[in-house]
């Protein structure tokens, strides 16, 4: 039987060596898989787990006991499609890319749960799913499709976010050029 893999895990935190110590106790509180952890701007840690449910809840929850105060933000996203969490160190560049869309977050959580919202609202790819590393603490989700399709999953995304002040900026582009698109990688 295939090991349930639908929930992400996402901690952050202030100081990179305590970043270090607390992935590595979550990782062995319970059975999730490390999908990333890395040093962010400006100096934080980021650790983002996958796994079931019950799993990536047990390691987060030991995270941030063990973090105490060095422990920014934690979130539990349950229900989530297989192509986030591949997306999240894999950029993909499609072929055809008849339309872009681009949302461009303050939050790595936000810009997971709006990756999740815009590949379940309509047909649409993530080609890149940015998160926090070298972009001043943002993040940011870049989707291809047929132009319907990819406003539908940018209008999705943004109309569910529950707190809209995570958003910067979000764009749609018609028939994007191809240096463009090889420019954001």
């Amino acid at each position: 039987m295939a090991r349930v893999t639908d929930t992400l895990g996402f901690l952050e935190t202030t100081s990179i060596a305590k970043g270090v110590e607390i992935c590595d106790t979550m990782l062995k509180a319970s059975y999730v898989d490390l999908v990333s952890a890395k040093a962010s701007c400006p100096g934080k840690y980021y650790i983002i787990i996958s796994g079931d449910v019950s799993s990536v809840t047990t390691s987060i929850n030991q995270g941030v006991n063990m973090g105490k105060g060095y422990v920014v933000y934690h979130s539990v996203l349950s229900k989530i499609h297989p192509s986030v969490i591949q997306a999240i160190n894999v950029a993909t560049i499609p072929e055809k890319v008849p339309a872009l869309g681009v949302l461009e977050f303050y939050s790595v959580t936000a810009s997971l749960m709006s990756a999740d919202i815009a590949v379940k609202a309509a047909n649409v790819q993530i080609v890149d799913l940015r998160l926090g590393t070298g972009i001043g603490g943002k993040s940011f989700l870049v989707l291809a499709g047929e132009l319907t399709s990819v406003r539908s999953a940018v209008s999705s995304a943004i109309n569910s976010l529950d707190n809209a002040g995570l958003l910067i900026g979000q764009v749609v582009v018609s028939n994007p050029k191809r240096e463009l698109i090889e420019s954001l990688y």
